[in-house]
């Protein structure tokens, strides 16, 4: 989803999925894509982890800067006509968060960047949405169980801990689609998952 089409939640809150699976990244470099303002860079570098935000918005990404966060400046989507490549190597990121924000072009990218045992926080718009406001396009919206499909489509070994498709009521009406994972967790022994 592009800047244009929805903008980021104004809110310097966490988004209350990724502060519940945020604690099981383990340690070592993170990824916020398409950062906005930051809320997640700054739970993820609280948490210990040094943090890679990026945006293509330079504004946001000033907002986004502080200790334990390095910005950089990237449009991820380009021109329809020139795609540009996915710049991040195999296996970088321990944990990798993504909040309101669709380039479906970028989703093998973003699963092959994360490091085994690493965990990917996704949460987005779904289809439906464009009851409730912007984004309405269905460029922009999850088909129903569309994150759950990539996931099990992706070629990786994927454990998925958790996956909601449907209606939330804060921080504003919307359709959403989140999914929660871990990369190779079937290879990981003895992982402590509690969530308390």
């Amino acid at each position: 989803m592009t800047a244009d089409a929805c903008s980021h939640i104004a809110s310097d809150q966490a988004s209350a999925w990724v502060a519940r699976f945020a604690p099981l990244i383990p340690s070592g470099e993170t990824l916020d894509l398409a950062c906005g303002g930051g809320r997640h860079a700054r739970l993820l570098a609280a948490l210990g982890h040094p943090v890679l935000a990026v945006d293509k918005d330079a504004e946001a990404l000033a907002r986004t800067a502080g200790p334990g966060i390095l910005t950089r400046q990237t449009d991820l989507e380009g021109s329809p006509e020139a795609q540009p490549p996915w710049p991040f190597e195999a296996g970088r990121f321990a944990g990798i968060v993504v909040t309101n924000y669709l380039h479906r072009p970028l989703l093998p990218g973003i699963l092959d960047s994360l490091a085994p045992d690493g965990v990917l926080i996704y949460e987005t718009f779904g289809s439906g949405n464009e009851h409730f406001g912007k984004p309405s396009s269905p460029r922009f919206l999850l088909a129903p169980g569309e994150l759950l499909d990539m996931a099990r489509a992706s070629g990786h070994v994927l454990r998925v801990l958790a996956f909601e498709d449907g209606y939330v009521h804060l921080p504003k009406p919307a359709m959403v689609q989140r999914i929660c994972v871990i990369k190779g967790m079937d290879l990981v022994p003895e992982r402590d998952l509690r969530l308390d």
